[in-house]
């Protein structure tokens, strides 16, 4: 079992910054691996960043190479999302989740946290 709760987001100007964390508890982490998904209005949702909690081993999806950071602090056992140069098709729901490593789905979910983002 993997309890996940997320803090930050908000309402950001296109350009600006924003940091999410995600707050993780359980057993066994390090045979999980971590994700930042979200989920726009009206569109799937997608795998943004993931990051192996023993390694660090990260991905990005393409769309915010270069601006997203995933990091985590296993001492604090937090999980952050840097996002910085932010565009207005950043805006969404952002969920940080878990999944057992080598697995598909993502398996426990945190509540999810809105990020809008004006032009």
């Amino acid at each position: 079992q993997v309890q996940l709760v997320e803090s930050g987001g908000g309402l950001a100007q296109a350009g600006g910054s924003l940091r999410l964390s995600c707050a993780v508890s359980g057993s066994n982490l390090i045979m999980y691996t971590m994700g930042w998904l979200r989920q726009a209005p009206g569109k799937e949702r997608e795998v943004v960043t993931a990051v192996t909690w023993s390694e660090g081993i990260t991905y990005y999806v393409d769309s915010v190479k270069g601006r997203f950071t995933v990091s985590r602090d296993n001492r604090k056992n937090t999980m952050y999302l840097q996002m910085d140069s932010l565009k207005p098709e950043d805006t969404a729901i952002y969920y940080c989740a878990a999944k057992v490593r080598g697995s598909q789905e993502y398996k426990y979910w945190g509540q999810g946290t809105q990020v809008t983002v004006s032009s």
